[in-house]
Formats: C-alpha cells, structure tokens, sequence
C-alpha cells in the first residue's frame, strides 16, 4: 500500500532562461490540508503549455520519494523538495517498475487510473538546475507517471492510497517507457500496448506507427515529426541538364539526368532536392530547396526556379546554367508528400508554391487515379501563370478532376473561362463558391501571407489540421514550446560569426554560419541564427528536433536514447565535425 506524502500545486508563471522567457507550471509547492481534485486538475494548479501537458489524460502527475532518494544519491544534491520534479502528488510507493498502465486507485475521496509515463521536456531541466535531466529521467527507468480522474473528490497528505483495480494488459510504466524510448521496440511488446485501452490516445498512435513501421527502416517512427519522416542518404550528385523550358515571365524549368545514364533515387510525389551552387572564389556556396515539378521518374529529375529580384539562387540559375552545365543535387527529401488513401485531394497553391502540388498532379493522373481531385491555383495573370496548359491535360485525364484559377491582376486579354475562372485573391468565400469535397486531404504551398490565409479560410471551411498537409519555402514551423515574447525575426548570420570552424549551412533558411565550441549543439547555433526550429526536450529523448542531414559528418554529445532515421540528425545534441548542410 501507498501513501501520499505531499500535495503539490502551482499556477504558471514567467521566469528567464538563457535570455528568454517561459512560461510554465512547473514550479509547484504543497499544500495544507484537503485539496479538491478535478477532472483536468487540481484547485489552484495549472499547465502553462496545454499542447505537452494538462488535459484528461495528464490530469494529475505522481512521483515516487524513492525515485528522489535515487536521484540525491546520483546526482550528490541535499537540496530538493516536494515538488521539485513538477509532480502534483508526492508519495510513497508504486514504483514505476510495479504500477501498470491501467491501474486504478482510490485517494481520499477521489477515484484514479493510470493513464501514461512523464513525457520529459526542458522545463523539468531548469527546475531542477539540472539540464541533462530530461534524458537522465527517460532512461533511467524512472520517469514517475500520470493518473486520470476517474472521480472527483478531495485528497490530503497522508492519505493511504488503495488499489481497486487492475489492467487487463499488465505492462509496467517502465516496460511502456522504454518500448517507445530506447532502441528495443520488440513486436510482441508493441502488440500488448495497443491492447491497453487506458493507454493515452498519443502514446496509442506512437506504438501504432512503431508496429507499423517496414522491417529494417530505421529511426523511431513512433516519435519522429512529419518533418523527418522521409529520410534518405546524406550527399550530392553531379546531375548534367538536359533541357531548360521557360514556363512563364518569370519562372523557368531544369530537366536534369545522370552523367552516366545511372538510375536516380526514386522521389515521392511533393519531395525537393538541395542544390549546391558555387559562388565566388572565397564565398561558401549557396546551398537551396527546390521541390520537383514533374512526373516521377528514376531517369530525370525536373525543377522549376522562378527568378526573385534578391535572389541569389534564382539569378545564378537563370543567367548562368545553360543545357550541359552540370549541377550538384542531393537525393529527394521531404514529408510534404502524397498520401496513399482513398479520400478526395485539393490540390491548393499560389505562385512558384504549385511545383510540389504539380508533382502530386502528376501522379494523380499517372495512375488514372478515381479520387475526387480539385486544382485550386492563384496568379497574378497568365504572363504569371506557370504550368498552366501542363495542369489543364492532366486535369482531363482524371475521371473527378477539376479546376479553378483565381487571377488578382488579369489583363486586357485574359479571359474568363480560358485563362482564368475568377478575379481577384481566393478567400473564405471563394473556397465555399469552390466547394471543398468534404474529408478531403488538402495539401497548401505558396507565399507565407498566402499560406496564413488559407490556413484561417480553410479552417473555416471545415478543414481539420489532420486533413491540411503544408509545405513552407523557407525553413518549417517552429516549436519552442513555453518561450513567449520572443520577437520573430528573419534567419541571419550571427554578428560574432569568424571564419573558423565548420561550417554549418542551413539549406531551407539560407543561412551559413560557422561552429565554435561555446555553442553546446548545433539546435543553439540555429538560435543564434534565428533558423526556425522545433524541440520540446533539448535532451536526444523527443525526436522534434529530428532534421534531414543533407551532407556532412557530425557527433552526439550527448548520445541520444533512441537514434534518428540513417540520414537524419537530432540538432540538439550534435556537434559538426566538418562543414555540415542541414535540411533546416
């Protein structure tokens, strides 16, 4: 039998860290006498970041006292108090190794089950002044656990804390803790967790995708973002052109093959390569993401380049590169790809943005696809409209294919119903006018203002964020999970920045800077140079930070629980050991 030894509560607050500020709960005290427990939380308590805690199923955070013997001999602190781990109820007993997801206890007057481990973060670091505590919690097998509500009533130190049930699938905290976390993710453990119904939703869908993923792929599919989820093998290729076609006033086509005629790894439709393009003698080169624009193929591969009044890239590749030039280019990456279900597609861009989309076009009407399939595209005219016969014969070879052009600026000569369906910009009503296929996965590129106002009008119209598939130009959305107030400011080099170390190029943003050991990991130079990034653990344990490694040679300090997918890397716990380019 357990006992409750503290009742620890705490509303979120703002505290500095590293020159920024959080936002967080974690900071927790206990409480005198009788608490009342609710279904979402405690009185008087609160999650500062809802998205990674809080909620039915992280209701109520529990740590062992024996978990905190452990650590003040491990780490030789006298220091710590309830509390200090971010947990609500300080008890004794239930070790993590014993208690299974499903048991139900009963505290008080208030009924609880299991429900998930701890997902560590940062904030758990900076409470305890202890950054490596994230990864120390996960792998030591101690990461305490979550209770679910199941009746509201009121607690109190002291409380005896009394099984009344157990779970029908007997599999530990620590069992379930370590099949997502470290490298051992074994069938027949994966088998068992998706028979434990109390399981929380998110931990289901991770063991999900690790039993779903192919025999021999590696990484962690049960934790890695959508952004790495497609890796492929570091490096370039010297890629001959073999056509260069204009497509409209500003935007021109590159078809590129093999010297040697030898087969090209295979893209997925909506996936880019990384160009590597050389500047002046004692300039880095420019490295740049182009998404391929054509059909799917292992003998050619095709980009489309529109030339921009700053651009670097754009401008060498229109003024410089002529049928023969030889280019070097990585294999195809990237997650903004075609789905393989059956639901109806829109196909939605703006400008440029509709080379990815193009691709998805393409395959659509490779395989004479029978889904219900809608081009939604805007232009400024049709001297600005690239591709557009291209899209208008693979619309007619699909059997639900349709189309509509939305031209803000026509000219004298372009005609509705010929060139363009509407003027103006596409909106919220126009989408409705439209008519978007109810359940349709929606894949969105284009300028970011384009991009936000679609996102806010297709919401309107009923689009879940499940069914909205994005592909950003420059960089991914970021994910600093509690940091608020930070101003959001364009990727640059650092004005310390010397012309020593690797040099780290951040292939999507633009942006190369150069290493120096007072950078810990390669996600801090990235800070330094505004790049936009996601992490939540800072520590090799949640996978957010999981980035395409477009070539380079690097070094884990930490070594990470669990390591990414070959040709991915974690940026924050790795170090350059020669110039590196990061898909970022």
């Amino acid at each position: 039998m357990g006992r409750l030894l503290s009742v620890n509560v705490g509303l979120p607050r703002d505290i500095p860290w590293s020159g920024r500020t959080v936002h967080t709960g974690i900071w927790k005290s206990p409480v005198s006498g009788r608490c009342r427990v609710r279904r979402l939380n405690l009185d008087g308590d609160g999650q500062g970041d809802l998205r990674g805690h809080g909620g039915e199923h992280r209701a109520v955070f529990v740590y062992q006292i024996e978990s905190y013997r452990y650590w003040q001999d491990r780490l030789k602190r006298a220091d710590f108090v309830h509390g200090e781990f971010g947990e609500n109820f300080t008890i004794e007993g239930l070790p993590d190794n014993t208690v299974c997801i499903g048991d139900r206890y009963r505290i008080g007057s208030a009924v609880f089950e299991v429900s998930q481990p701890r997902v560590t973060c940062y904030r758990v670091g900076i409470r305890t002044d202890e950054p490596r505590m994230p990864a120390l919690l996960t792998s030591s097998g101690r990461p305490g656990f979550y209770f679910r509500v199941l009746q509201e009533g009121d607690v109190c130190a002291g409380d005896e804390i009394v099984q009344i049930g157990e779970a029908d699938v007997r599999m530990t905290v620590t069992e379930i803790n370590a099949l997502l976390y470290s490298p051992d993710h074994g069938h027949a453990g994966l088998e068992r967790a998706v028979r434990i119904s109390a399981l929380a939703p998110g931990w289901h869908r991770s063991f999900e995708a690790l039993r779903s993923q192919a025999g021999g792929a590696s990484g962690n599919a049960g934790l890695v973002p959508v952004s790495a989820s497609h890796p492929t093998a570091p490096g370039f290729q010297p890629l001959v052109v073999t056509a260069i076609d204009p497509e409209s006033a500003d935007v021109l086509s590159l078809t590129m093959c093999s010297p040697d005629h030898q087969p090209l790894p295979i893209a997925l439709p909506g996936q880019y390569v990384v160009l590597r393009l050389p500047q002046n003698a004692n300039q880095p080169p420019i490295f740049r993401s182009y998404s391929l624009s054509g059909s799917n193929s292992t003998d050619h591969y095709r980009i489309s380049v529109k030339r921009e009044p700053d651009g670097a890239a754009g401008t060498y590749l229109h003024e410089h590169i002529r049928v023969g030039s030889v280019l070097d280019v990585s294999s195809p990456r990237g997650s903004f790809v075609l789905r393989a279900e059956g639901r109806p597609v829109v196909l939605l861009s703006a400008g440029i943005g509709a080379t990815p989309v193009l691709a998805m076009l393409h395959a659509l009407a490779s395989e004479r696809s029978t889904r219900e399939i809608l081009w939604i595209h805007a232009a400024r005219d049709s001297r600005h409209h690239p591709f557009a016969g291209e899209v208008r014969g693979l619309i007619r070879e699909l059997a639900q294919g349709r189309s509509y052009v939305c031209y803000s600026k026509p000219t004298l000569q372009d005609k509705v119903g010929e060139n363009f369906d509407g003027p103006g910009h596409l909106s919220s009503s126009v989408l409705k006018t439209i008519g978007i296929p109810p359940g349709a996965d929606v894949y969105l590129c284009g300028p970011n203002r384009f991009m936000s106002d679609m996102k806010d009008a297709l919401t309107a119209a009923g689009v879940t964020p499940v069914r909205l598939h994005i592909e950003l130009f420059n960089g991914i959305e970021s994910m600093t999970p509690g940091v608020t107030g930070a101003a959001k400011r364009a990727a640059h080099v650092p004005n310390d920045d010397a012309n020593t170390g690797p040099l780290v190029s951040f292939s999507r943003s633009g942006i190369a800077a150069h290493w120096k050991p007072s950078y810990q990991s390669i996600l801090e130079l990235a800070e330094a140079c505004d790049v936009p990034v996601r992490w939540a653990c800072r520590a090799g344990v949640c996978h957010n930070c999981e980035s395409g490694l477009v070539s380079g040679a690097l070094v884990y300090e930490p070594d990470p629980l669990d390591r990414p997918a070959d040709g991915n890397l974690l940026i924050c716990c790795s170090r350059p050991i020669r110039d590196t380019v990061i898909d970022l």
